[in-house]
Protein backbone atom coordinates (compact mmCIF):
# COMPACT_ATOMS: atom_id res chain seq x y z
CA UNK A 1 0.00 0.00 0.00
CA UNK A 2 1.18 3.47 -0.85
CA UNK A 3 0.76 5.33 2.44
CA UNK A 4 1.51 8.85 1.20
CA UNK A 5 -1.33 11.17 2.25
CA UNK A 6 -2.69 13.07 -0.78
CA UNK A 7 -3.32 16.78 -0.47
CA UNK A 8 -6.90 18.06 -0.31
CA UNK A 9 -7.04 20.87 -2.80
CA UNK A 10 -10.28 22.42 -4.01
CA UNK A 11 -10.10 22.17 -7.80
CA UNK A 12 -13.49 20.71 -8.84
CA UNK A 13 -16.90 19.87 -7.32
CA UNK A 14 -16.35 17.73 -4.24
CA UNK A 15 -12.59 17.51 -4.77
CA UNK A 16 -11.80 17.51 -1.04
CA UNK A 17 -14.32 14.79 -0.15
CA UNK A 18 -14.47 12.46 -3.18
CA UNK A 19 -12.35 9.34 -3.56
CA UNK A 20 -11.90 7.91 -7.04
CA UNK A 21 -11.75 4.09 -6.93
CA UNK A 22 -9.80 2.77 -9.93
CA UNK A 23 -9.56 -1.01 -10.53
CA UNK A 24 -6.30 -1.85 -12.23
CA UNK A 25 -5.20 -4.93 -14.17
CA UNK A 26 -2.29 -4.82 -16.62
CA UNK A 27 -2.83 -1.21 -17.73
CA UNK A 28 0.77 -0.01 -17.35
CA UNK A 29 0.73 1.53 -20.83
CA UNK A 30 -1.99 4.07 -20.02
CA UNK A 31 -2.68 4.22 -16.29
CA UNK A 32 -0.03 6.85 -15.52
CA UNK A 33 -1.62 9.37 -17.88
CA UNK A 34 -5.11 8.52 -16.59
CA UNK A 35 -4.10 9.10 -12.95
CA UNK A 36 -2.11 12.27 -13.64
CA UNK A 37 -4.99 13.80 -15.59
CA UNK A 38 -7.48 12.79 -12.90
CA UNK A 39 -5.40 14.22 -10.06
CA UNK A 40 -5.15 17.68 -11.62
CA UNK A 41 -8.74 18.06 -10.39
CA UNK A 42 -9.33 15.21 -7.96
CA UNK A 43 -6.34 14.42 -5.73
CA UNK A 44 -7.92 11.52 -3.80
CA UNK A 45 -7.39 8.42 -5.93
CA UNK A 46 -6.99 4.82 -4.84
CA UNK A 47 -5.93 2.22 -7.42
CA UNK A 48 -6.62 -1.41 -6.61
CA UNK A 49 -4.05 -3.47 -8.48
CA UNK A 50 -5.89 -6.72 -9.11
CA UNK A 51 -2.93 -9.06 -9.53
CA UNK A 52 -1.32 -7.29 -12.51
CA UNK A 53 1.63 -9.00 -14.20
CA UNK A 54 3.14 -5.72 -15.41
CA UNK A 55 4.32 -2.58 -13.62
CA UNK A 56 0.84 -1.02 -13.36
CA UNK A 57 0.98 -0.64 -9.57
CA UNK A 58 4.36 1.14 -9.62
CA UNK A 59 3.27 3.50 -12.37
CA UNK A 60 0.00 4.33 -10.58
CA UNK A 61 1.87 5.06 -7.35
CA UNK A 62 4.39 7.28 -9.14
CA UNK A 63 1.47 9.19 -10.69
CA UNK A 64 0.25 9.97 -7.17
CA UNK A 65 -2.43 7.38 -6.45
CA UNK A 66 -2.70 5.40 -3.25
CA UNK A 67 -2.26 1.77 -4.28
CA UNK A 68 -3.71 -1.37 -2.71
CA UNK A 69 -2.64 -4.69 -4.21
CA UNK A 70 -4.46 -7.99 -4.54
CA UNK A 71 -2.02 -10.93 -4.51
CA UNK A 72 -3.79 -12.48 -7.51
CA UNK A 73 -6.50 -11.53 -10.00
CA UNK A 74 -9.88 -11.58 -8.23
CA UNK A 75 -12.01 -9.60 -10.67
CA UNK A 76 -13.31 -6.08 -11.05
CA UNK A 77 -16.09 -6.50 -8.50
CA UNK A 78 -13.58 -7.55 -5.84
CA UNK A 79 -11.32 -4.62 -6.75
CA UNK A 80 -14.19 -2.15 -6.37
CA UNK A 81 -15.09 -3.60 -2.97
CA UNK A 82 -11.49 -3.24 -1.79
CA UNK A 83 -11.32 0.34 -3.05
CA UNK A 84 -14.62 1.33 -1.45
CA UNK A 85 -13.55 -0.17 1.87
CA UNK A 86 -10.32 1.84 1.62
CA UNK A 87 -12.20 5.08 0.96
CA UNK A 88 -14.62 4.46 3.84
CA UNK A 89 -11.65 4.68 6.21
CA UNK A 90 -11.50 8.41 5.46
CA UNK A 91 -13.99 10.17 7.80
CA UNK A 92 -14.13 13.15 5.43
CA UNK A 93 -15.26 11.07 2.44
CA UNK A 94 -18.74 12.04 1.21
CA UNK A 95 -18.79 10.03 -2.02
CA UNK A 96 -16.73 7.75 -4.22
CA UNK A 97 -16.48 7.54 -8.00
CA UNK A 98 -15.80 4.24 -9.74
CA UNK A 99 -13.50 5.07 -12.65
CA UNK A 100 -11.78 2.89 -15.27
CA UNK A 101 -8.00 2.81 -15.61
CA UNK A 102 -7.91 2.43 -19.42
CA UNK A 103 -8.85 5.96 -20.49
CA UNK A 104 -12.47 5.28 -21.46
CA UNK A 105 -14.00 7.53 -18.77
CA UNK A 106 -13.93 11.33 -18.85
CA UNK A 107 -13.09 13.42 -15.78
CA UNK A 108 -15.53 16.12 -16.94
CA UNK A 109 -18.38 13.60 -16.83
CA UNK A 110 -17.41 12.52 -13.32
CA UNK A 111 -17.29 16.14 -12.14
CA UNK A 112 -20.76 16.81 -13.56
CA UNK A 113 -22.12 13.69 -11.85
CA UNK A 114 -20.60 14.74 -8.51
CA UNK A 115 -22.12 18.20 -8.88
CA UNK A 116 -25.52 16.64 -9.65
CA UNK A 117 -25.41 14.39 -6.59
CA UNK A 118 -24.40 17.24 -4.30
CA UNK A 119 -27.01 19.62 -5.75
CA UNK A 120 -29.92 17.19 -5.55
CA UNK A 121 -28.86 15.15 -2.54
CA UNK A 122 -29.44 11.77 -4.19
CA UNK A 123 -27.66 8.65 -2.98
CA UNK A 124 -26.31 7.50 -6.36
CA UNK A 125 -25.62 8.97 -9.80
CA UNK A 126 -25.04 6.47 -12.60
CA UNK A 127 -23.50 7.26 -15.96
CA UNK A 128 -25.41 6.41 -19.12
CA UNK A 129 -23.88 6.28 -22.59
CA UNK A 130 -27.37 6.26 -24.16
CA UNK A 131 -28.70 9.63 -22.97
CA UNK A 132 -26.87 11.50 -25.72
CA UNK A 133 -25.14 10.64 -28.97
CA UNK A 134 -21.47 10.99 -28.00
CA UNK A 135 -20.71 7.29 -27.37
CA UNK A 136 -20.54 4.98 -30.39
CA UNK A 137 -20.57 1.34 -29.27
CA UNK A 138 -20.49 -1.37 -31.91
CA UNK A 139 -23.65 -3.24 -32.86
CA UNK A 140 -22.87 -6.36 -30.80
CA UNK A 141 -22.10 -4.35 -27.69
CA UNK A 142 -25.18 -2.17 -28.17
CA UNK A 143 -27.41 -5.27 -28.42
CA UNK A 144 -25.85 -6.89 -25.36
CA UNK A 145 -26.18 -3.69 -23.31
CA UNK A 146 -29.79 -3.30 -24.46
CA UNK A 147 -30.54 -6.83 -23.24
CA UNK A 148 -28.66 -6.23 -19.98
CA UNK A 149 -30.58 -3.09 -19.11
CA UNK A 150 -33.94 -4.75 -19.72
CA UNK A 151 -32.91 -7.72 -17.58
CA UNK A 152 -31.68 -5.42 -14.83
CA UNK A 153 -34.82 -3.26 -14.92
CA UNK A 154 -36.97 -6.36 -14.48
CA UNK A 155 -34.96 -7.92 -11.67
CA UNK A 156 -34.00 -4.82 -9.67
CA UNK A 157 -37.02 -2.55 -9.95
CA UNK A 158 -34.62 0.30 -10.80
CA UNK A 159 -35.42 1.81 -14.20
CA UNK A 160 -32.22 2.71 -16.08
CA UNK A 161 -31.05 3.26 -19.64
CA UNK A 162 -27.57 1.77 -19.08
CA UNK A 163 -27.12 -0.89 -16.39
CA UNK A 164 -23.47 -1.80 -17.08
CA UNK A 165 -21.75 1.57 -17.07
CA UNK A 166 -18.67 1.61 -14.86
CA UNK A 167 -18.75 5.37 -14.18
CA UNK A 168 -20.74 5.78 -10.95
CA UNK A 169 -20.95 8.18 -8.03
CA UNK A 170 -21.95 6.53 -4.74
CA UNK A 171 -22.62 8.63 -1.65
CA UNK A 172 -21.20 7.52 1.67
CA UNK A 173 -24.48 6.02 2.86
CA UNK A 174 -24.77 4.04 -0.37
CA UNK A 175 -21.19 2.78 0.07
CA UNK A 176 -22.03 1.61 3.57
CA UNK A 177 -25.21 -0.19 2.48
CA UNK A 178 -24.31 -1.74 -0.87
CA UNK A 179 -22.80 -5.21 -0.62
CA UNK A 180 -20.66 -6.44 -3.52
CA UNK A 181 -20.28 -10.23 -3.50
CA UNK A 182 -19.91 -10.85 -7.23
CA UNK A 183 -16.20 -10.58 -7.99
CA UNK A 184 -16.38 -10.32 -11.76
CA UNK A 185 -18.65 -8.61 -14.32
CA UNK A 186 -21.89 -9.55 -12.52
CA UNK A 187 -21.05 -6.93 -9.89
CA UNK A 188 -22.61 -4.28 -12.17
CA UNK A 189 -26.03 -5.94 -12.04
CA UNK A 190 -25.54 -6.62 -8.34
CA UNK A 191 -24.92 -2.93 -7.58
CA UNK A 192 -28.16 -1.97 -9.34
CA UNK A 193 -30.05 -4.66 -7.41
CA UNK A 194 -28.57 -3.35 -4.16
CA UNK A 195 -29.73 0.17 -5.05
CA UNK A 196 -33.25 -1.20 -5.43
CA UNK A 197 -33.09 -3.40 -2.33
CA UNK A 198 -32.07 -0.49 -0.11
CA UNK A 199 -34.43 1.98 -1.81
CA UNK A 200 -31.58 4.36 -2.56
CA UNK A 201 -32.36 7.45 -4.61
CA UNK A 202 -30.72 7.40 -8.03
CA UNK A 203 -30.27 9.62 -11.07
CA UNK A 204 -28.64 8.96 -14.43
CA UNK A 205 -26.33 11.41 -16.19
CA UNK A 206 -25.11 11.32 -19.82
CA UNK A 207 -21.47 10.30 -20.18
CA UNK A 208 -19.06 9.75 -23.06
CA UNK A 209 -17.38 6.34 -23.05
CA UNK A 210 -14.35 6.69 -25.30
CA UNK A 211 -13.59 3.45 -27.12
CA UNK A 212 -9.94 4.08 -27.89
CA UNK A 213 -7.56 2.30 -30.26
CA UNK A 214 -5.88 0.98 -27.10
CA UNK A 215 -9.05 -0.58 -25.70
CA UNK A 216 -10.03 -1.98 -29.09
CA UNK A 217 -6.57 -3.51 -29.49
CA UNK A 218 -7.16 -5.43 -26.26
CA UNK A 219 -10.54 -6.64 -27.49
CA UNK A 220 -12.24 -5.20 -24.41
CA UNK A 221 -15.47 -4.16 -26.11
CA UNK A 222 -16.35 -7.62 -27.44
CA UNK A 223 -14.87 -9.47 -24.45
CA UNK A 224 -16.84 -7.40 -21.94
CA UNK A 225 -20.01 -8.01 -23.93
CA UNK A 226 -19.44 -11.76 -23.74
CA UNK A 227 -18.66 -11.54 -20.02
CA UNK A 228 -21.88 -9.60 -19.37
CA UNK A 229 -23.94 -12.33 -21.07
CA UNK A 230 -22.17 -15.13 -19.19
CA UNK A 231 -22.54 -13.47 -15.81
CA UNK A 232 -26.21 -12.62 -16.42
CA UNK A 233 -26.91 -16.28 -17.21
CA UNK A 234 -24.82 -17.98 -14.53
CA UNK A 235 -24.55 -15.59 -11.55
Amino acid sequence: MNSAAPSRELSAPGADSTWFVVPLFNEGTVVGDVIRDLRTRYPLVVCVDDGSHDDSARIAAEAGAAVVRHPYNMGQGAALKTGIDYALRDPHMRQIVTFDSDGQHQVEDAAAMIALREAEGVDVVLGSRFLDGRTKPGLIKRLVLWGAVHYSNLTSGVKLTDAHNGLRVLGREACEKITIEQNRMAHASEIVEEIGRHHLTVREHPVHILYTDYSRSKGQSVLNSVNIVIDMLFR
